[in-house]
C-alpha cells in the first residue's frame, strides 16, 4: 500500500522525484516499525503510531525531521481511509512534536564576494563553477533546478531563465547582468571543451561531458567555501537563502521573492521576515523621538 500511495503522489499530485524519495524513505520507517511488531501497516492503531513517533524522537531525529515523517504518515492513512482500504483513520489524532522554525542560514555580502572569487578562471571546470555560483546567487534556484537547466532555458539576451520547480510548475526568473556575463562566457569558452563536439542538452556538464549532478556541485561548492575562508555552513541552499535575504534587505517585495523562489505559499517565504524585523528596528531606533 505504501507503493500505491507513492504512485498516487507521483501521478495525482505530480510531486518531484526528490519529494517522492523522501515520502518513500519516511514511510519505509513506518513499514519497518510495523514489521518489528508483526503487524501490517494498515492494522496499526493510534497508540502504536504514537509509540512509533516516540521511537523516532529517541533515535536522535530532530523535531523537524520527526514532524515531516508524521506528516507523511498522516497523509498515508488519510489516503487509505479515502480509498476504503481501512474503516477508520488511526492517524487522524496523531500529533507532531513541537517544532520551532529556525532562521535560515545565509552568507554575508563579504563571504558571498569571497566565494564568487574562489573558482579559477583558466580551466573549463573553473569557468563552469564560476558561472554556476554566479547564477545560483543571482536567481536563488534550487540546486535540482540549477543542474537541470537546458541550454534553451537560459535566455541571456532577454535577461531571464525558465525552470521547472516543485509540482512540475514552470516559472520565469530574472538573471542579473553579472551572472549573464559569466554564463555567456562559460557557454562560449568552456562548455565546448566539455561536450567534445557532442550534442548534449544540459547547460552545466561534468568533466565527462554529462549532466552535472547535485552531489557533484555540492562537493565543489564546499571546496570553494574552504578556499574562500568561509567558516559558516555552506550548501547550495545557503546561497538560495542568501539570495532571498539580500534582496529583502534592499527593499524587495516579499511576494516578488516568493515568485522567484517558486514557493507555492507566501508563508514559506515568510521565514525571511527576520530581515524585515531588523529593518523595522533600525528605522524605529533612528526616527522615534523617545527611542
Amino acid at each position: 500500500m505504501i507503493d500505491v500511495y507513492v504512485r498516487h503522489l507521483e501521478v495525482a499530485r505530480r510531486l518531484a522525484p526528490n519529494s517522492l524519495e523522501a515520502y518513500s524513505r519516511d514511510l519505509g520507517r513506518l513499514a519497518g516499525f510495523a514489521e518489528r511488531r508483526g503487524r501490517p501497516v494498515e492494522a496499526l492503531t493510534l497508540g502504536e503510531l504514537e509509540q512509533f513517533v516516540r521511537e523516532l524522537m529517541t533515535s536522535g531525529l530532530s523535531p523537524t525531521s520527526t514532524a515531516r515523517i508524521v506528516a507523511s504518515v498522516r497523509g498515508f492513512y488519510k489516503f487509505l481511509r479515502l480509498n476504503g482500504s481501512i474503516p477508520t483513520n488511526p492517524a487522524e489524532d496523531l500529533h507532531s512534536p513541537r517544532t520551532f522554525r529556525s532562521l535560515p542560514k545565509f552568507l554575508s555580502l563579504e563571504d558571498v564576494e569571497s566565494l564568487l572569487q574562489a573558482p579559477p578562471l583558466d580551466t573549463p571546470l573553473g569557468l563552469r563553477d564560476k558561472a554556476l555560483i554566479e547564477l545560483l546567487y543571482a536567481t536563488g534556484l534550487r540546486v535540482s533546478e540549477l543542474v537541470g537547466l537546458r541550454v534553451p532555458d537560459v535566455r541571456l539576451e532577454e535577461g531571464f531563465l525558465k525552470t521547472i520547480g516543485k509540482g512540475s510548475k514552470e516559472r520565469l526568473v530574472p538573471i542579473g547582468d553579472e551572472a549573464a556575463k559569466w554564463v555567456s562566457r562559460y557557454v562560449a569558452e568552456a562548455r565546448p571543451a566539455l561536450t567534445k563536439k557532442r550534442e548534449v542538452p544540459w547547460l552545466f556538464l561534468n568533466h565527462r561531458g554529462q549532466r552535472l549532478s547535485r552531489v557533484g556541485f555540492w562537493k565543489g561548492l564546499k571546496g570553494y567555501g574552504r578556499k574562500a575562508g568561509i567558516n559558516a555552513p555552506l550548501s547550495p541552499h545557503v546561497l538560495r537563502h542568501s539570495f532571498a535575504t539580500h534582496l529583502l534587505d534592499r527593499g524587495a517585495d516579499l511576494r516578488a521573492i516568493q515568485t522567484m523562489l517558486g514557493h507555492a505559499d507566501l508563508s514559506t517565504t515568510q521565514i525571511y521576515t527576520h530581515v524585515l524585523e531588523a529593518r523595522l528596528r533600525l528605522v524605529y531606533d533612528r526616527f522615534h523621538p523617545r527611542s
